[in-house]
């Protein structure tokens, strides 16, 4: 499915690699790591998605021949570089997040150590990946989290291309959503689909109330067995849409006692007025059980509203705000190297926000038990790799960890009053990949449970409350040293270019 992903990428990444090639820097061992520096609407987390897919496209990395490459690094100065390419797949390792995870910024989300043109080419298809899937992610948890009813991803058709359409969906269903309506998402992932009807179905009928009647009529006999949901606003809601409804379904038999379930669906005018003069109504005539299903460019913000003004609405299906993530459709992964040949590097910038972490790292994940004895996370820490806190929080130490940006904020953890598990699972070794790909179903299930180990504060959608994520002290004074020595070598430098 993804098996040419491997090359969907910047042109600038190949002629950085020639001039790798050419000086001999090829195969120097390379750490890169993938990673944001801020949640998008002012949140304080987002959702990873996307992992299976950069496993694919990473394992897809390679098989083409000379000509393949000629196409776009022609001329007989890259004939040397086209055949090394020919030649070349991943032989590194991958270490990543899993689908479903919490993540907060500057966490390594996908770490990458490879040879450095093996790395390097990899950063445009994977932020790609990465960046779609955790967009829509992030947003599909931010709408169910304005709810505890279900939602459902309606967006197909907004999506920015069918690759977005399905890959949305399913990131969308691991962050939250009950069901898609994509059917090729549905169908890779096994996990089924939902739809009930548009209004071009009840026209079609005619345009008369009559002919809506004779619509609702003919698709529950069409789908008697299944969900049955009938679109109530093409006309008149409250006049006739409901009415024949009703009507409809008594004609059929289907009453209270119909499995798996039956309904209405507004997705137009005053939604929180409609669902009670429809709720009223439906109660009125017996159908105590009839759901009543709400869209009409839904996001967590109106539906957080219509719950506040007391709407009767059992389910919400939501279609642009989740497939574009419309208020932020561009998500800030980066993929940034921070170690090369053993060396660790990073990148200093006049905007402070875009200083990155250096060295090879890891992330750990603290919980400690709550009142009632449940797991809950306490805070995240970055270590160095084999650093010495990293080295206590595998033993199940005592330690203490400080804010990066006022030293003087510390938290402290008891030996044995903590648990503890790693973000950065290696996923592929030495080109291969070493862990199973997951059901959805598995994936969805461990964001929920991730969910319910934040705080009612650090979910809520406005101002949450900030969680402690850090970075060890060996990984601060590391950072601090880089930064001084390069302050001072670029400030020799400019002495010395203004004394000529």
């Amino acid at each position: 499915m993804l098996e040419n992903l491997s090359y969907c990428s910047d042109k600038y990444q190949y002629t950085m690699g020639k001039s790798f090639y050419d000086c001999g820097k090829a195969q120097q061992m390379a750490v890169f790591n993938l990673f944001y520096r801020r949640a998008p609407e002012h949140n304080n987390w987002a959702v990873v998605s996307g992992t299976d897919e950069v496993l694919e496209m990473v394992a897809a990395l390679g098989g083409k021949d000379e000509a393949f490459f000629e196409k776009f690094l022609p001329g007989a100065e890259y004939k040397e570089f086209r055949r090394y390419l020919s030649e070349m797949k991943f032989t590194g390792q991958v270490y990543a997040m899993k689908e479903g995870e919490i993540v907060f910024p500057s966490q390594p989300i996908v770490i990458v150590e490879a040879p450095l043109v093996e790395a390097q080419v990899l950063e445009t298809p994977m932020l790609c990946i990465m960046n779609h899937q955790m967009a829509v992610a992030t947003k599909a948890s931010r709408v169910c989290r304005a709810t505890q009813r279900p939602v459902s991803e309606f967006g197909s058709r907004r999506a920015h291309g069918p690759w977005a359409a399905i890959y949305g969906a399913k990131a969308a269903i691991i962050a939250g959503c009950a069901n898609s309506s994509n059917v090729l998402t549905g169908m890779y992932w096994d996990y089924g689909s939902t739809g009930t009807m548009a209004h071009s179905y009840v026209t079609a009928f005619g345009c008369s109330a009559g002919s809506e009647k004779e619509a609702f009529d003919r698709y529950i006999k069409s789908h008697k067995g299944e969900p049955l949901i009938m679109l109530i606003d093409t006309y008149d809601t409250l006049k006739c849409g409901i009415f024949n409804a009703m009507s409809a379904f008594r004609a059929n038999g289907i009453d209270d006692s119909y499995q798996p379930l039956y309904g209405v669906r507004l997705d137009s005018g005053d939604l929180a007025y409609l669902s009670v003069k429809v709720r009223e109504i439906l109660d009125k005539n017996g159908f105590h059980q009839c759901k009543i299903f709400a869209t009409n460019s839904l996001d967590e913000y109106l539906i957080a509203d219509l719950e506040r003004q007391g709407a009767c609405i059992d389910s919400y299906g939501v279609g642009d705000a989740i497939a574009t993530s419309n208020a932020n459709p561009c998500f800030g992964n980066v993929y940034k190297l921070v170690q090369i040949d053993g060396e660790p590097v990073l990148k200093r910038s006049e905007d402070r926000g875009k200083l990155i972490n250096p060295g090879f790292q890891i992330t750990y994940r603290i919980l400690v038990p709550n009142e009632k004895g449940e797991d809950m996370f306490a805070a995240d820490v970055t270590c160095l790799r084999g650093d010495s806190l990293s080295q206590k929080i595998e033993d199940g130490e005592a330690f203490t960890i400080c804010d990066e940006h006022d030293r003087y904020k510390m938290t402290s953890f008891k030996a044995g009053g903590y648990k503890v598990k790693a973000l950065q699972i290696k996923m592929i070794e030495n080109g291969v990949r070493i862990v199973e790909q997951e059901s959805l179903q598995a994936k969805k299930a461990y964001y929920n449970d991730n969910l319910s180990r934040l705080s009612p504060s650090e979910r809520r959608l406005i101002n949450p409350h900030y969680y402690k994520v850090d970075i060890s002290d060996d990984l601060y004074n590391l950072k601090s040293e880089i930064i001084e020595r390069l302050v001072k070598d670029i400030q020799r430098n400019y002495e010395n270019e203004i004394s000529r």
